[in-house]
């Protein structure tokens, strides 16, 4: 199993990193900046993810999307979905798994409300949570592709644990024992790479939760 993860130096990427060269996967990690990596053994690519063309990514099976755009900058993530669509069209037998955001999750089962309408939702990041979500439609759009958009819990724990264990649900936000929608980053990474070795979830977006230790 070849895997390229694009982003693999951030919160979310270097966990997904860690998580798949622990289970024996051949990791090629695609950062801009090589340094940030520097004492890893795994292969690197190093180039802006809108330099990234077909041949860079068609020999994997798996290719992770876990681009981070500064807070607030939607295009940044709608231009980036748009791209990593148009090169994995041209290498068909790679798929796209996408880091992507609970914005977009529905709130109750009528799907009539979205977390990113919620009061509570922060304002500053509504616009990336409409850009992951917009990214979202264009791949439930797109033809000749397989894909899926992994929506992590709202409270999305870098320092937490990893428990190994995780729940999902399809469009609609999960809640764990506690009623809360909480996941730790290392067991996000537990269901990305899950996905990656036994997909389930082709052409379709899933919701994690986790419980808190």
């Amino acid at each position: 199993m070849k895997a390229g993860i694009i982003g693999a130096s951030g919160k979310a990427g270097s966990r997904i990193l860690k998580e798949a060269e622990a289970r024996g996967i051949e990791v090629t990690a695609i950062v801009r900046d090589a340094s940030k990596l520097s004492g890893h053994s795994m292969r690197l690519i190093e180039k802006d993810l809108f330099s990234l063309t077909a041949s860079d990514i068609k020999d994997f099976d798996v290719l992770v999307n876990a681009f981070g755009a500064g807070l607030g900058e939607e295009e940044a993530h709608v231009e980036a979905g748009h791209h990593l669509i148009s090169i994995i069209q041209e290498a068909p037998d790679t798929r796209l798994i996408v880091v992507g955001g609970a914005g977009s999750l529905f709130t109750d089962n009528g799907k009539t409300t979205q977390v990113v309408e919620t009061p509570e939702f922060p304002e500053a990041v509504k616009p990336t949570a409409n850009g992951q979500s917009r990214n979202l439609q264009e791949l439930q759009q797109a033809t000749g592709i397989r894909w899926t958009f992994i929506s992590p819990a709202v409270n999305f724990d870098v320092e937490g644990r990893r428990t190994g264990s995780y729940s999902t649900s399809q469009d609609v936000l999960p809640l764990n024992s506690d009623k809360e929608s909480y996941l730790s980053y290392a067991d996000y990474a537990v269901a990305v790479v899950d996905e990656i070795e036994s997909p389930v979830h082709e052409n379709q977006r899933f919701a994690v939760v986790g419980e808190r230790q």
